[in-house]
């Protein structure tokens, strides 16, 4: 069972061939004062999976996918003008891309956070005005999406694409086969 809305998370599931159903889970993802990235993924995930009801049997997969850049967690942006300063902050920037996981069934519970660091290319006011115009920012971690029309601005990445899109498949993959 997926605990997500993320149309993305259900598109890898699919693609790789991993059956579920989807049942969203709503929790407060107000990051706490001085929580570490990978923490605050990693317990927003936890959150999610412990608030699904599972039938017997089900495993429960539960996600949440931060950006970190200079220390600032960027997570989904509140307003356009709020897409256009994560964008500012990321161009000509390494930065990096957390996603934890939490796998629940009755008798086990899998935690995990996977890591990829991407390198935007510098961008012109016009480009980060015309992206956050787009409107495919407004639901992404960091305000962009790697497979979408901020794929032209990726200089190169470090560790699973995936995770950028925001599930680490091949992890969540070798969690699902251990359970």
């Amino acid at each position: 069972m997926l605990a997500s809305r993320s149309p993305r998370r259900r598109e890898i599931l699919r693609q790789a061939g991993i059956p579920f159903v989807v049942r969203p889970m709503e929790v407060d993802e107000t990051p706490c004062p001085g929580e570490a990235a990978g923490d605050y993924a990693m317990r927003i995930a936890r959150e999610k999976a412990g608030a699904a009801v599972a039938s017997p049997g089900e495993i429960v997969l539960a996600a949440d996918t931060t950006v970190l850049i200079h220390g600032e967690i960027l997570g989904k942006p509140l307003d356009a003008a709020d897409a256009r300063r994560m964008l500012r902050l990321l161009s000509g920037q390494r930065h990096t891309v957390l996603t934890g996981i939490c796998l629940r069934s009755a008798s086990r519970i899998v935690e995990d956070c996977a890591e990829t660091s991407v390198w935007f290319a510098p961008l012109s006011s016009q480009e980060i005005e015309d992206y956050a115009a787009s409107g495919e920012p407004m639901d992404k971690a960091g305000a962009y999406a790697i497979q979408g029309l901020a794929s032209k601005f990726i200089q190169r990445i470090e560790g699973c694409y995936f995770n950028v899109m925001g599930l680490p498949v091949a992890l969540v993959y070798r969690h699902l086969r251990e359970m």
